[in-house]
């Protein structure tokens, strides 16, 4: 039934025998548009009486959260639902992920296959490979969880939208030039889209 015990293991990322592990896409990559690469990752969130387990869905380029899900269970149903709300958004060229059960799991790994999208997975143990999904549950505990809490799942839930919110479209990033992650997202795909118009445009010529 999915149930078990609402604590942290050792290890939130456990592989499961008979999953396909997929190549480490990214190194020296050099990342410099939105929806080149997402990457995915999981964490626990401390409660009173327990731990809850958050996934994010995050563009590399932006830092841009293009989704979050909450569970109490380590199942891939929640990271499933993550990335198909991220989907909605858009489509990344690589999707990169730690080689935990949930993000191998057939179910998973069928979503991005059919998009289109190429899978890459960090390294047995390298936390660095997912540098900016680690950095951001830096922010988000430092930021918000320690400084609440939350009693309840639904208390985390809440609390951890509106940060999610301020961070995506308040909170300045240096390494951003002093701009939010909305703002660079968005500018972003915009900036796509001419492309994309100039491209038409000038096939439309040739014919």
């Amino acid at each position: 039934m999915g149930l078990m015990a609402v604590y942290p293991g050792p290890n939130l990322s456990k592989p499961a025998p008979g999953h396909k592990i997929y190549p480490y896409l990214l190194r020296n990559v050099e990342i410099d548009r939105v929806n080149q690469v997402w990457s995915a990752d999981i964490t626990y969130i401390r409660l009173k009486t327990g731990f809850v387990y958050l996934v994010a869905v995050v563009d590399w380029y932006s830092r841009y959260i293009l989704a979050f899900e909450i569970s109490i269970t380590l199942e891939a149903d929640f990271c499933i639902e993550a990335l198909q709300q991220a989907l909605v958004r858009g489509t990344p060229e690589i999707f990169n992920s730690d080689q935990g059960s949930q993000f191998t799991s057939p179910r998973h790994t069928e979503i991005l296959h059919l998009a289109g999208i190429r899978i890459s997975m960090d390294g047995k143990g390298r936390a660095l490979d997912n540098i900016f999904v680690e950095r951001f549950w830096r922010t988000v505990k430092y930021e918000e969880v320690y400084l609440h809490d939350y009693e309840t799942v639904q208390e985390a839930r809440v609390g951890i939208k509106r940060y999610i919110e301020y961070y995506n479209n308040e909170r300045q990033h240096q390494s951003l030039g002093y701009l939010t992650p909305a703002e660079v997202y968005f500018k972003g795909l915009l900036n796509e889209a001419d492309q994309l118009k100039i491209r038409d445009n000038n096939r439309h010529d040739q014919t």
